[in-house]
C-alpha cells in the first residue's frame, strides 16, 4: 500500500521528551500565564494633561502649543480608545462649539488680505505677510506638525490657508482637525480653513473618519462625531488671496440662475409652464457663489444648489468649455478656457486647487 503525502505517519517524539517516560514537566517548562500589559507611559511633566479649557475661554500661545505637544505625544504612546484621557469630551465641546460659530459667520468666499495694516492686536496680519497654501492633509498629524514647525507658525506676518480635506485616509483626522480649528480659534485672521470633498458625511462615513471618533471616543462617539459634521457645514468653500488668486478645493463653478418659465395662455384660467431650467452650462460668478447654501452635510448633485458641489467635486479638463463631471457623478469639468474666461472676469491672475 502506498501511502499518500497527506497521510504519512507522525514520527514519535524524541527520547528526551516528558511524553516518553511519563515525568510531567517542571515549573520551568510549564506554560506560564500571560503577563498584563506594560502600564501606558506617564506623560513628560512639561505636558499638562488632561487638556483643559481656560475659564475665560480666550486661548492662549500656551494652550495651543500645550494641545500641540500632547496630541503628538497621545498620537505615539496611547491607545486610541484612550484619547479622551488626554482631551476629555467637554473640551472637545468648548472648541467644536466656538470654532463652528467662528466659521459659520465667515462668508463662502473668504478675502485673505496679506496687506491690511497691522495694529495692536497681535492676531492681526501686518503689512505684506506671506500666505502658505496647503493642500490635503488627511489625517496625517504628524506631517502636520512639521510643516507648521517648519514653515512656521501662524503670526503676524504669516497666514495659512487650509484647502481641506482634513479627514479620513489618516489615523489621526480627529487630532488633526481640531488643533486646525485651535490655531483657528486663537488667530482667526491667520489662519483660513476651507472645505474639502471629504468634509462630508458620505465620505466620512466611507473613509474611515466616522470609524476613528467612534473608536476613540467609545458611547461618546456619535456624539463627537455629529459635532464634527456639524463643523464641516460652516468651513467656508472658496478664497481670494491678495485680489489674485482663487483657491478651492475643487475648482471653477456653474451659473445656477434660473431661465424664467415662458407661460402660454390656454383657456380661460389655464396656463402651461415649460423650460423650467436651462440645461446649457454656463460659467457662474462670485455673486452666487456667495449666495450658495454651502450648509449641506452632502452637496447635492441635482437640484438648484449645486455650486456647492462644483466648487468641492470639480476637476480641470484639457477641453474647451464645460461639461458634468461624469467620473465623479457630481461637480463638473472645465477647460482651459473657462479658467481663462474667470480669471480675467475679475481681475486674478491664478486659480489654485488641492
Amino acid at each position: 500500500m502506498t501511502l499518500q503525502a497527506d497521510s504519512a505517519p507522525v514520527p514519535p517524539p524524541p527520547p528526551d521528551s516528558a511524553a516518553t517516560n511519563g515525568i510531567s514537566p517542571t515549573a520551568e517548562e510549564a506554560p506560564q500565564p500571560l503577563s498584563p500589559p506594560p502600564p501606558h507611559p506617564t506623560p513628560p511633566p512639561e505636558l499638562r494633561v488632561p487638556i483643559w479649557w481656560p475659564e475665560d475661554g480666550n486661548l492662549s500661545m500656551d494652550w495651543v502649543d500645550n494641545l500641540m505637544r500632547c496630541f503628538d505625544w497621545s498620537s505615539r504612546n496611547v491607545p486610541p480608545s484612550e484619547l479622551p484621557s488626554v482631551l476629555p469630551v467637554g473640551v472637545f465641546d468648548s472648541l467644536i462649539l466656538v470654532a463652528s460659530k467662528m466659521l459659520h459667520k465667515e462668508p463662502n468666499c473668504v478675502t485673505v488680505d496679506p496687506f491690511r495694516p497691522s495694529s495692536d492686536d497681535d492676531n492681526t496680519p501686518s503689512a505684506a505677510s506671506s500666505v502658505v497654501v496647503v493642500g490635503d492633509v488627511h489625517g496625517q498629524l504628524h506631517d502636520l506638525l512639521f510643516l507648521l514647525q517648519d514653515a512656521g507658525f501662524p503670526s503676524r506676518d504669516r497666514i495659512f490657508v487650509f484647502n481641506g480635506d482634513y479627514v479620513d485616509r489618516g489615523a489621526w483626522g480627529l487630532e488633526t482637525f481640531l488643533l486646525l480649528l485651535a490655531w483657528k480659534v486663537f488667530m482667526p485672521h491667520n489662519i483660513y480653513l476651507l472645505r474639502g470633498n471629504h468634509e462630508s458625511k458620505y465620505c466620512t462615513s466611507v473613509y474611515g473618519f466616522e470609524k476613528e471618533v467612534m473608536v476613540k471616543y467609545g458611547d461618546k462617539g456619535k456624539h463627537v462625531y455629529r459635532k464634527c459634521l456639524g463643523c464641516f457645514e460652516g468651513l467656508p468653500l472658496a478664497s481670494i488671496i491678495a485680489g489674485c488668486v482663487y483657491t478651492a478645493h475643487g475648482g471653477l463653478f456653474r451659473s445656477v440662475t434660473v431661465t424664467p418659465s415662458k407661460r402660454f395662455k390656454g383657456k380661460k384660467n389655464r396656463k402651461i409652464n415649460v423650460n423650467h431650467e436651462s440645461k446649457i452650462l454656463s460659467l457662474g460668478s462670485l455673486e452666487e457663489l456667495s449666495k450658495a447654501r454651502r450648509s449641506v452635510l452632502d452637496p447635492p448633485w441635482e437640484g438648484p444648489n449645486l455650486i456647492p458641489g462644483d466648487v468641492l467635486w470639480s476637476d480641470p479638463s484639457k477641453n474647451p468649455g464645460l461639461a458634468p463631471n461624469k467620473e465623479r457623478g457630481i461637480g463638473l469639468m472645465w477647460g482651459p478656457d473657462c479658467t481663462e474666461e474667470f480669471l480675467k472676469k475679475y481681475q486674478l491672475k491664478v486659480t489654485r486647487r488641492s
